[in-house]
């Protein structure tokens, strides 16, 4: 028996390895735990626990992997990256409007009530394609181009299937996806000025505030008939969930400032091509900005964007996250990390790019207390990678949610 003894761990890892069911730990060269400075620890170590938290965060001479754990060695690793603001899911791998296409519905300018939920596809190619490169956690939803498009959510990317949307997701309703601007005018019965989008905005936010009043005002039992338009816009003026607008010229920017000050929401700017403009007023505003993907097209609305936007928000101070965002061409959707390797080449900090798409973008999405950086109680997501993540030559060498290895390049 004293002979077979060392066998034992060996081969508990063995087995455990082939049920799945070992604890993992990762010991990476650089580890970036996006906590306190940002600065990364150098030789350093994470173990993940049975339920799918973090247990242990350190340099590699003060934790040590106990035995019968499975180790995943990286060059460098991370939390699990956010996207703060995709239609993947959505928006599928394929070229067609019939099949995999549902981030936007036309027939109406105004559904506040399409719940993302209820379009989500978490085992199209996509999510996957996602998914391996380092990306665990996505908010998203219905796409800008509606004056209200519809809701959107947070969920991580190894849900194919959303049957309970309390264990499935994150966040079942994060936000109401609303666009001004040009964008908003297509479609049956939209706008065709900015002036009548603001009006039927802004009716539409009155109906909602009467209905909420009629609601707390009513006696048990005589409780007006339910409106699910109105009650996803009340869940708004009740600052359940923010109102995501999308607007990039400063006019509409200055326009969605105004409509937050009027109704009192919470307000998340998305795009913002011109915020550079606003930079003040978005500050006193305190709204936070979903940046427009970097290398996004620079015409139409977006011909005056800058790669310097996210250097110049760090600056002033605005909160902000990096996003995929949405795209109508093969592949449908960006790489948030590589959209955050651009932002360093014009001025960006290195940290706070990762940030942006790491601890940032969790606090801005409002589930830091879950995701988004590794300390212990926090889920296990990480992403293992064989260089600098912000680097495009750079590989995704494993991926970790809740615990669990969902991706891995075995050499």
């Amino acid at each position: 028996m004293k002979a077979n003894a060392p066998l034992l761990p060996v081969l508990l890892c063995l087995l455990s390895s082939i049920t799945g069911s070992a604890q993992v730990a990762v010991k990476a060269d650089l580890l970036y735990h996006m906590t306190g400075d940002l600065k990364p620890l150098r030789k350093g170590v994470v173990l993940c626990s049975q339920d799918g938290t973090i247990e242990k965060v350190g340099p590699a001479d003060a934790v040590p992997v106990p035995e019968g754990y499975r180790i995943l060695r990286a060059r460098v690793a991370t939390p699990g990256l956010i996207d703060a603001h995709a239609t993947v899911g959505l928006s599928g791998i394929l070229n067609s409007d019939k099949h995999d296409q549902e981030q936007l519905e036309r027939s109406a300018p105004v559904q506040p009530e399409l719940r993302a939920v209820d379009a989500y596809n978490g085992r199209d190619p996509l999510v996957k394609w996602l998914r391996e490169l380092g990306v665990t956690t996505i908010h998203t939803g219905h796409a800008p181009g509606a004056l209200v498009a519809g809701q959107t959510m947070i969920l991580k990317t190894n849900v194919p299937a959303i049957t309970d949307l309390e264990s499935h997701t994150l966040r079942p309703f994060a936000m109401v996806a609303a666009t001004l601007g040009s964008k908003s005018f297509a479609g049956s019965g939209a706008p065709g000025t900015r002036a009548r989008a603001l009006s039927m905005l802004r009716e539409n936010l009155l109906q909602a505030r009467r209905y909420l009043q009629k609601r707390k005002d009513a006696k048990e039992g005589e409780e007006p008939d339910r409106n699910l338009r109105l009650e996803a816009l009340a869940d708004v003026l009740e600052k359940k969930a923010p109102l995501l607008i999308t607007a990039q010229r400063h006019h509409d920017i200055a326009a969605a400032l105004r409509l937050q000050k009027e109704f009192g929401f919470n307000l998340v700017l998305d795009g913002a091509a011109e915020a550079y403009l606003l930079l003040e007023e978005i500050s006193e505003a305190d709204v936070a900005i979903l940046i427009h993907p970097t290398m996004a097209r620079p015409y139409g609305e977006n011909e005056n964007m800058t790669f310097t936007l996210a250097g110049k928000l760090h600056t002033a101070g605005i909160p902000f996250a990096f996003q995929s965002g949405y795209e109508p061409y093969v592949p449908k959707t960006r790489v948030v990390h590589f959209e955050a390797a651009l932002a360093v080449a014009y001025g960006l900090p290195h940290e706070i790019a990762l940030a942006g798409c790491t601890s940032s973008a969790a606090a801005l999405l409002g589930i830091a207390d879950r995701v988004g950086s590794l300390k212990p109680g926090l889920a296990a997501d990480l992403a293992l990678f064989d260089g600098d993540p912000l680097e495009t030559v750079t590989h995704c060498t494993g991926v970790i949610i809740d615990g669990k290895v969902v991706s891995e390049i075995v050499k």
